[in-house]
């Protein structure tokens, strides 16, 4: 409680160092591209949300198909569309984790330049981290939407393909 209220307090210190008008404006401003990148994941993972409703809507209705021994081509797909709904969470989960090292770096960037120790490391690493992130999500839509462009006929040769590697699985 006595540094609060002592002179060389660590209230006042941090007030006197934020009393700058154009250091919070220079804070605010760095810390505006990581505010646009947030922008852009927040409407990738909007896409990928929707994305991944229709998938996993359209194996539970396959599923249930499949179960009531309903044979129909289309419950042929089950493998592909369970190849797309892992690499669609995928592409969500990543860019989940992409949008919350963004808030980190946002909020780090600003108290960095008002606290002590120098933080630039940890905004650089966070943000390669972010990078990574991205990158990843972005390489999960693709092969996603690689699956999802195939005609019927290849999606069901791809299917069957990925069934037998799976029974292979299973026996061993």
């Amino acid at each position: 409680m006595d540094i609060l209220v002592s002179g060389t307090s660590l209230a006042g210190d941090l007030l006197a160092r934020t009393a700058s008008t154009a250091r919070v404006q220079q804070m605010v401003q760095l810390s505006l591209t990581p505010a646009f990148l947030l922008a852009a994941v927040g409407a990738f993972l909007n896409v990928m949300n929707q994305r991944l409703i229709w998938i996993v809507d359209r194996v539970h209705l396959l599923e249930k198909m499949d179960d009531a021994d309903i044979r129909d081509g289309e419950v042929e797909e089950l493998p592909v569309l369970r190849r797309r709904r892992r690499f669609a969470h995928s592409a969500v989960n990543l860019s989940t984790g992409a949008g919350l090292l963004i808030c980190i770096v946002v909020s780090t960037t600003f108290v960095s330049a008002f606290v002590r120790p120098p933080l630039g490391t940890l905004v650089a690493l966070v943000w390669i981290a972010v990078m990574v992130l991205v990158f990843g999500a972005l390489l999960s839509f693709l092969f996603e939407t690689q699956l999802a462009t195939k005609s019927s006929r290849d999606t069901r040769l791809l299917s069957r393909k990925l069934a037998e590697r799976e029974n292979d699985a299973d026996t061993r």
